[in-house]
C-alpha cells in the first residue's frame, strides 16, 4: 500500500499545479476521514488497531475518493463518501480482504447519486481560467461554499467528458466540439498530462512488482478497441481512442483500480474477463449512458461478477477430471 501511495504522488502533485489546491485539501480530509473512521470500525468489531489501522489500505482509500470529486466539492461530500466507503463497502463486509465491492469507487458512486449537483463544478485548468484561486479562496469555496473572488462561474465550468457529452446530445460533432479551450491535444486541456503521470505511476509499480501487467494492459486494450472500432464506424459523433484513453480517470483506473487485489478476479483468466468487461461497459456508459465517464460504475458492476468470473475460470486441481 506504501508503494501505491508513493506512486499516487506525482499525479496528485500535477493535479494541484493545474487544478487548484482544493486536490490537496480533499487529500487530506479523505484521508483524516478514513483513518479515523477506519480506527472507530476496528474498535467496534474487536480488530487490533496496530495491525490494520498502519496497514495503507484506508490511506489509499481515501486518495483515490479524493481524486475522483471535484476539488470544489464540499467538505461534508468527503465525510459522507468514505463514511460510506469505509464503514458499509468495507467493515460491513468483513473489512480488509472480505469486500466485495472497491470501497472508493462505491463511495464515490454513493455520492454522484445523492448530490449529483455538488459535484458537477471544477475548476478550469491552469491556462483557461482568467482568474487564479488562491488557497484560501479555495478553503473558503469547501468550507463556506463562497469566495471572495468575484463569481464562482468566472473558474469554474464542467470537465472535458461533461461538456462533451452535453455537446454531442446538442447534435454537435466531435471536431467542432474540441476546438473549445477545454481540450487540449489529446484528451481535456490539463488531465491529459495529470493521465501521464498516472501511467508513469503505474508503470513504476509494474517495474516494482507490486501489480502484474495483465489486468491494466487487458482493460486499456479492450476500452482502446471498442472506441476505434465505433471511431471508425462514425468520427463525428465518437471520440476517438486515445482521446478516451486521456481523458477522465482511465489511466488511474488502469493502474491504481482496477487492480485492487481484494475486489478483482483471482484466476488468470479471471483477470482478463475482469478487466475487458470494465473497459467495454466504460465505454458503453460514456458513450450511451446518462453519466460522463463512468468507470465507477464499470468496476463495481464487475466487482459483483467476480464469484461467477472466479466459478467458471478456475484451474483444475492436479488430478481433478
Amino acid at each position: 500500500m506504501r508503494q501505491v501511495i508513493y506512486a499516487l504522488i506525482p499525479g496528485i502533485i500535477l493535479s494541484i499545479w493545474i487544478f487548484g489546491w482544493g486536490i490537496l485539501i480533499h487529500c487530506l480530509l479523505t484521508v483524516i476521514f478514513a483513518l479515523s473512521l477506519e480506527a472507530l470500525m476496528l474498535h467496534l468489531r474487536k480488530r487490533s488497531l496496530q495491525m490494520f489501522l498502519y496497514d495503507g489500505s484506508a490511506v489509499v482509500t481515501g486518495l483515490l475518493f479524493a481524486l475522483t470529486i471535484s476539488p470544489f466539492a464540499p467538505w461534508w461530500i468527503d465525510l459522507a463518501g468514505i463514511c460510506f466507503a469505509i464503514v458499509v463497502a468495507k467493515h460491513i463486509y468483513g473489512g480488509l480482504g472480505y469486500n466485495m465491492f472497491n470501497p472508493a469507487m462505491a463511495g464515490y458512486i454513493f455520492v454522484l447519486i445523492c448530490f449529483p449537483v455538488e459535484l458537477t463544478v471544477w475548476p478550469l485548468a491552469k491556462g483557461i481560467a482568467d482568474v487564479n484561486v488562491g488557497f484560501i479562496d479555495t478553503l473558503s469555496i469547501i468550507f463556506a461554499g463562497q469566495s471572495s473572488v468575484t463569481g464562482i462561474d468566472g473558474f469554474s465550468g464542467a470537465t472535458s467528458l461533461d461538456y462533451m457529452k452535453s455537446q454531442l446530445s446538442g447534435m454537435a460533432m466531435v471536431s467542432e466540439i474540441r476546438t473549445s479551450p477545454l481540450f487540449g491535444s489529446l484528451g481535456g486541456k490539463g488531465s491529459e498530462w495529470i493521465a501521464f503521470a498516472w501511467l508513469a505511476g503505474g508503470v513504476w509499480l509494474l517495474l516494482q512488482g507490486v501489480i502484474k501487467w495483465h489486468m491494466p494492459v487487458t482493460f486499456i486494450a479492450s476500452f482502446f478497441i471498442i472506441s476505434l472500432l465505433f471511431y471508425w464506424y462514425d468520427a463525428s459523433i465518437y471520440l476517438s481512442p486515445v482521446f478516451n484513453l486521456f481523458a477522465g480517470g482511465t489511466m488511474l483506473a488502469a493502474f491504481f483500480i482496477v487492480t485492487d487485489p481484494v475486489t478483482s478476479s483471482t484466476t488468470p483468466k479471471g483477470q482478463l474477463i475482469f478487466a475487458a468487461g470494465i473497459g467495454v461497459i466504460t465505454y458503453m456508459i460514456r458513450s450511451w449512458g446518462s453519466y460522463p465517464d463512468g468507470i465507477a460504475f464499470a468496476v463495481l458492476i464487475m466487482n459483483a461478477a467476480v464469484p461467477l468470473i472466479d466459478s467458471y475460470t478456475r484451474p483444475k486441481v492436479y488430478g481433478e477430471q
